[in-house]
This record gives C-alpha cells, sequence and structure tokens, in this order.
C-alpha cells in the first residue's frame, strides 16, 4: 500500500495522552502507525522557522511526512488585485514554512465568489495562481506543490471542474480532493461506486496519470444544509457522508499514491487509522 494516511492538526486524543506541542506529533503518528502529519496555519502562519525546523527534525526521525494547510482567508478569486497580491504573500509564507518542516505541499484554498460570476472568479483566480507560481519561483519554492482545494459551500469556487482548470496551468500543481466537500456542494451527490470514479477519472482526463496518481486529498463526513457544507462530523455520524470504503476501492484498483488527511471533528487521528486501514484490508 503507497497510500499515506495523518490527520489535520492534533487532534482530540493527542491531547488526551498529555501531549501539547506539535513537535511532539510525529513520535505520537508513528506510534499510532499513520504516515503524515498536516500542520494547520488556517488563522495565519504563526510558526517561527525553529519550531518549524524541530517538527521537520522529528518528522524525519519518525517518519512522518509533512504537509500544511495555509491561511483559510486567502481568496485566489478577490477582484481587489491588493488583496490577491496579499493572497500570494501567504501562500509564500506557508511555503516557507513547510520547506523549514521538510515539507513539499501546501493547501490552499480556492475563494469565494463575492458577487461574481462564476467565470469571473475562475478568471481572477487563474490570474492569482500564475503569479503564485511565479512568485514561487523567484522564492525558491519551485519545489513546493500548491494544492487547489475542492471546497464545500454551493457560493464558493471550488468546484470540481474549477479547480481541474485551475491545476492546469502547471504541472507542479496538485488538486486537493476534499471528498467531504464535494458531497456537501453537490447535497449527498457522492453515493455510489460511479460518483467517486467519476472524480478520480476526471483528474486523469484534465491533469494526467501522474498527478493523479499523487493527488492531495481531505477525508471527513460533514453535514449539509441547501447551500452546502455546514460542519465536519466524526465517521461515528453516519447520517451524512461521504464513506471512505469507495474511495478505498478505487485506489486500490488503480495502485495509487495519495495523501490523504482526516479532518473528522477533533477525531481525525482515529479515524485517519480507520481509512488506512480499510485500504490495507484490500492488499490482503
Amino acid at each position: 500500500m503507497k497510500a499515506l494516511f495523518g490527520p489535520a492538526g492534533n487532534g482530540d486524543l493527542f491531547y488526551s495522552k498529555g501531549h501539547k506541542a506539535s513537535e511532539e506529533m510525529p513520535a505520537f503518528l508513528e506510534d499510532y502507525g499513520l504516515d503524515v502529519y498536516e500542520y494547520q496555519c488556517g488563522n495565519g502562519v504563526r510558526i517561527g522557522e525553529a519550531t518549524a525546523k524541530k517538527i521537520g527534525e522529528e518528522a524525519k526521525k519518525h517518519n512522518i511526512v509533512i504537509t500544511l494547510h495555509s491561511p483559510y482567508y486567502i481568496n485566489l478569486a478577490n477582484p481587489d488585485e491588493e488583496k490577491r497580491a496579499k493572497s500570494i504573500d501567504y501562500i509564500m509564507q506557508s511555503m516557507a514554512a513547510v520547506k523549514a518542516m521538510g515539507g513539499n505541499r501546501v493547501v490552499v484554498h480556492s475563494g469565494a465568489l463575492q458577487k461574481m460570476t462564476r467565470e469571473e472568479a475562475l478568471k481572477n483566480a487563474c490570474i492569482t495562481v500564475k503569479e503564485a507560481v511565479k512568485a514561487a519561483d523567484e522564492n525558491g519554492f519551485s519545489d513546493i506543490h500548491m494544492c487547489i482545494e475542492t471546497m464545500g459551500k454551493i457560493n464558493q469556487l471550488g468546484n470540481l471542474d474549477e479547480v481541474m482548470e485551475l491545476c492546469s496551468l502547471d504541472d507542479r500543481l496538485l488538486p486537493t480532493i476534499d471528498f467531504g466537500h464535494l458531497n456537501a456542494r453537490t447535497l449527498g451527490g457522492l453515493s455510489s461506486y460511479d460518483d467517486f470514479l467519476h472524480i478520480f477519472d476526471t483528474i486523469e482526463n484534465k491533469l494526467g496519470s501522474d498527478r493523479l496518481k499523487i493527488f492531495h486529498s481531505h477525508f471527513s463526513h460533514i453535514e449539509y444544509t441547501k447551500g452546502g457544507e455546514k460542519k465536519h462530523l466524526t465517521f461515528e455520524d453516519n447520517e451524512f457522508g461521504p464513506f471512505f470504503e469507495d474511495v478505498a476501492e478505487i485506489v486500490y484498483k488503480k495502485d495509487l499514491s495519495p495523501i490523504f488527511i482526516c479532518e473528522s471533528a477533533g477525531t481525525q487521528i482515529e479515524d485517519a487509522l480507520t481509512m488506512k486501514k480499510s485500504l490495507e484490508g484490500k492488499y490482503r
């Protein structure tokens, strides 16, 4: 099995065992049987270089891959050029932090429509992504993948086709396929094997087999309303999906090596391990 699994952030289990500092996470995750730690900078890149390097040292020691979630308030589609420039700066800050940790993936939100048409928002986002790629080259981050995320609310930019369009702008761009978000924004549209297979086929058709092989992913059960995403749940909540079994089957059959980050509400460590065991079961 080549897919890797881990939590978004530290999770309740980590704190319940008496841990506090994020640099303790790599050892904790190795002991727990996981592979990846997605460090959260949703409210801003506030981690110092020394701490970032310490996390990186621990990750290397304990065979944990590091990824990073950039600030939530990044909006690639913002009609204000100055605000889009700030978003690019936040992405550069995120890339600097993940590079100090020894990682090479930064997850980036697609953005909000802000009364624009979807076409106008996508056009702005394409400009921002091209400028961010250029800035990455200029700042020594050409080895960092910007992983553009599918979003959960219907009035946000970031449906599957829009993320494919953005990722097609440069070969180093990877999609972050958030299955919970896609299920929420389609009001439960991921309910069959073929629904999930359509996502994988779309990635391959639009971005090629190489990027399908290593795509980034978020997974959680998400409650939704008529506007899409409402809140993240745990795997114990079975009323809302999506459910991982079909995804595991497709990853196994296609022999893929994605990174799966679990974003369950507090149980992201336990639920990430459940996902890993689900896929491991296919190889027996």
